[in-house]
C-alpha cells in the first residue's frame, strides 16, 4: 500500500449549516417490502450509524399523510424510495414522493430511486400496475377540480422520479446484493449526523466539511496518517473523537487509536 498523508484544518464555526435530524427518509409501500427489502435495509443503516427514519406504522386506506411525516421528509439529507408494484396505489406514497422531490428542488434533499420488482419505464410513463392505480385514483377523483390536479401532481412526480439515476433490483442477484449497493451508495453521498450529537460538541459547517475530510481520509487506503491542525479551543480533540468512534462504528477499523501533539 502506497504511503501518504493528509491534513486537515479546523477552524472557528459557522452556524449557516442546515441542521439535519435524520441522514436518510424511506419511502416504501408497505404491503410490498416492509418484512423483507425494507426491514434489512434499516438495519443496515442503523448498524453503520446512518440515523434512518421509517415510518413502521403505516396508515389505513384513505388517510392522509400527517404534518408529522412531511416533517422528517423535510429534516433528512437523503431519501430512499423504493418503487414496487402496488407503490402508486397508496395515496400516502404518492404524497411523499411528492414531498421529497419538492425538498430536492428546494433544499437539494438527495433522491435515490430503487425500482424494486418494477420497470423504471412502468414508473416513468405509468404502465401495469402504475396504470392500474391510476385508473382508480382518476375514478376516484373524478369530482372536483382540485383532485383532478393531485392526480396530476403524482403522475409528475412518478416521471421526475423514475428520470433519476437509480437502482433496479433485476440487477442483483438477491436483495441483499442491493441492500448492500444502497448502503455503500449512501455513505458515499452523504456522512452519518450520529457523529455530531453531543451535549458538548455542535457541529457547524466549518466543522462538518473538516469530519468530512477526515472521513475521506479514513476510507482511503492511499492515506497511512492524518493530522489535524487549527487554533487552539476550537474542538480539534473533541471532533476527530467523534470521528474515530464513528469509523470504528460503521466497521472501517477494529481499534483506533488518537495520538494528541502538545
Amino acid at each position: 500500500m502506497a504511503s501518504s498523508s493528509q491534513t486537515t484544518s479546523s477552524s472557528l464555526p459557522s452556524s449557516s449549516a442546515p441542521q439535519w435530524k435524520h441522514d436518510v427518509f424511506l419511502s416504501f409501500r408497505g404491503e410490498d417490502t416492509r418484512k423483507g427489502i425494507v426491514s434489512s435495509l434499516y438495519h443496515e443503516l442503523k448498524t453503520r450509524g446512518i440515523q434512518t427514519f421509517m415510518d413502521d406504522q403505516g396508515l389505513q386506506q384513505g388517510m392522509p399523510i400527517s404534518p408529522s411525516l412531511l416533517t422528517a421528509i423535510e429534516e433528512s439529507r437523503c431519501a430512499v424510495v423504493l418503487l414496487s408494484p402496488n407503490y402508486a396505489s397508496s395515496t400516502w406514497c404518492l404524497d411523499e414522493l411528492a414531498k421529497i422531490l419538492q425538498c430536492s428542488e428546494a433544499k437539494k434533499t438527495l433522491v435515490l430511486p430503487i425500482f424494486y420488482n418494477v420497470s423504471p419505464s412502468h414508473v416513468r410513463h405509468q404502465k401495469g400496475s402504475f396504470a392500474e392505480a391510476f385508473t382508480k385514483h382518476e375514478e376516484r377523483y373524478r369530482q372536483g377540480n382540485d383532485d383532478a390536479e393531485k392526480v396530476n401532481k403524482w403522475r409528475a412526480a412518478l416521471t421526475q422520479v423514475a428520470n433519476l439515476s437509480g437502482l433496479g433490483s433485476n440487477k442483483f442477484g438477491s436483495d441483499r446484493e442491493l441492500v448492500q449497493r444502497i448502503v455503500e451508495l449512501v455513505r458515499r453521498d452523504i456522512r452519518p449526523i450520529s457523529i455530531m450529537s453531543s451535549s458538548n460538541f455542535e457541529a457547524f459547517e466549518s466543522t462538518r466539511k473538516a469530519m468530512n475530510e477526515l472521513m475521506e481520509a479514513l476510507e482511503d487506503d492511499d492515506v497511512s496518517a492524518i493530522g489535524v491542525y487549527g487554533m487552539g479551543g476550537v474542538g480539534k480533540t473533541t471532533m476527530v473523537k467523534h470521528v474515530g468512534a464513528q469509523a470504528q462504528k460503521m466497521g472501517l477499523f477494529d481499534r483506533v487509536i488518537i495520538v494528541r501533539l502538545t
